[in-house]
C-alpha cells in the first residue's frame, strides 16, 4: 500500500458479512457457509487456528439467525478447572460446594432462545463431555448440586484449534459428541492461506487504531505491504491487528514503514533482551548432546535422565507460556493428566 494506496475498502464492495473483513475465495467460501448455516437450528463445530476469527463467525451465525434478537453467551472452556467450568456452563445450588453461598444461573440457562459459544471445546474434560452431549441431544440438565431438571432452548456453536479426530483418538474426546457438534463444520482459513486479504485488514485496523489513538495514519509504504504479505502469521490475524495498532502508535507521520514493523516479519531475527526464560528444544538437546562427555563422566548411568528431565521440563515451561498459565488448558496440549502436570510443575519449581 504505498501512497496511492489509501484504503482497500475504497475499491471493494464492502465483506459479505457485515463487520468481517476479507473477500478471498478461502472467505467467501466462509461466508457462504456461515449465511447457509444461520438460517438453521443445527450446531455449528468451527475449526481454525488460534487468531482465525472464530468468535467472529460464531457472533455472525447468531446474528444472521432467527435467535439474533436473543443472548449470544461465549464460555471459554481452556481458561477454567473442570469444576467451575461446570458450575459456569449448568450453574449450582446454594452449598453444592465450598463457596457456593447463593444458587447461580449457568451460561445455558442465560442463552436460553440464544445461542451458547463454547471456545476452545478440545479442553473439556470427559465428565463435562458427558453432561455437554446431554444437553444437545436432550436440551436438559441439573445445576450443580441440584436434582430438579431444567430445559432450555439453546444452539451451540462450538470452536476448537486442535483437530478434534486427534484428540477422539488420544481418547482425549468423545466421538458421540464429536458428531453431535460437528452437524455443520466450518474451517477458518490461518492468516498464510489469505494474504490476498491482508491489505484490506491493514486498511481496517489503521482505521480502527488511528481513532481509537487519535492519529491518522492512511497510508502505507509498499516495502512494509511486501513485507507483511511474505510473512507466515504464526498468530493469525489477531498478531496483524497487533502489529498495526504498534505501528500507528508509534507511526512519526501518517505512513506506515517498514521499520515500525517487528523484526520477524522484517526477515530479520528478534533481538532478545535479558535472561533465556525458556528455550528451543533442539537447542537444549543440542547444549546436552555436546555436555555428553562430561555428563558421562563420573556418572555415566545419570546422562539420560538428565537429558530427558531436562527437556520435559523446558517443553512444559513453553506449554505453559502458550497457555499463560492455565493448567487444564496445558494438560490437553501436552496430552497428560491435569494432575500429572501439578505434580510435574512442583518437580521443576513451574509452580509460577
Amino acid at each position: 500500500m504505498p501512497r496511492h494506496f489509501q484504503s482497500a475498502a475504497t475499491h471493494e464492495a464492502g465483506p459479505p458479512i457485515p463487520g468481517l473483513i476479507g473477500s478471498g475465495p478461502a472467505m467467501e467460501r466462509v461466508y457462504r457457509l456461515t449465511r447457509q448455516v444461520a438460517r438453521s437450528n443445527a450446531s455449528v463445530l468451527l475449526l481454525g487456528e488460534t487468531g482465525t476469527g472464530k468468535e467472529l463467525i460464531a457472533k455472525a451465525v447468531h446474528r444472521l439467525s432467527p435467535r439474533g434478537s436473543g443472548p449470544f453467551v461465549r464460555v471459554n472452556c481452556g481458561a477454567l478447572a473442570e469444576n467451575l467450568l461446570e458450575s459456569e456452563l449448568f450453574g449450582h445450588v446454594r452449598g453444592a460446594f465450598t463457596g457456593a453461598i447463593d444458587n447461580r444461573t449457568g451460561r445455558f440457562e442465560a442463552a436460553h432462545t440464544g445461542t451458547v459459544f463454547l471456545d476452545e471445546i478440545n479442553s473439556t474434560t470427559a465428565k463435562l463431555q458427558v453432561k455437554l452431549l446431554r444437553v444437545l441431544q436432550e436440551h436438559e440438565f441439573e445445576r450443580v448440586g441440584d436434582t430438579h431438571t431444567i430445559r432450555v432452548d439453546t444452539r451451540v456453536i462450538a470452536a476448537s484449534n486442535r483437530d478434534l479426530l486427534e484428540e477422539i483418538g488420544a481418547g482425549r474426546f468423545r466421538e458421540d459428541l464429536y458428531y453431535r457438534l460437528n452437524v455443520v463444520p466450518i474451517y477458518l482459513p490461518p492468516l498464510r492461506e489469505r494474504r490476498e486479504d491482508i491489505p484490506a485488514l491493514v486498511s481496517h485496523f489503521l482505521g480502527v487504531y488511528g481513532k481509537s489513538n487519535d492519529r491518522h495514519v492512511p497510508h502505507v509504504e509498499r516495502r512494509a505491504l511486501e513485507a507483511l504479505q511474505a510473512y507466515e502469521w504464526p498468530g493469525n490475524v489477531r498478531e496483524l491487528q497487533n502489529y498495526v495498532e504498534r505501528a500507528v502508535v508509534l507511526a512519526p507521520a501518517d505512513e506506515l514503514t517498514l521499520d515500525l514493523l517487528p523484526a520477524a516479519v522484517r526477515g530479520e531475527k528478534p533481538r532478545r533482551i535479558g535472561p533465556r526464560r525458556t528455550a528451543d528444544l533442539e537447542t537444549v538437546t543440542a547444549e546436552l548432546v555436546e555436555q555428553g562427555v562430561a555428563l558421562a563422566g563420573p556418572h555415566p548411568q545419570n546422562l539420560h535422565a538428565t537429558v530427558v528431565h531436562r527437556v520435559e521440563r523446558e517443553l512444559i515451561g513453553q506449554v505453559m507460556a502458550a497457555c499463560e498459565g492455565v493448567q487444564v488448558k496445558a494438560a490437553a496440549r501436552l496430552g497428560i493428566n491435569r494432575n500429572t502436570l501439578h505434580k510435574k510443575l512442583q518437580e521443576y519449581g513451574l509452580e509460577r
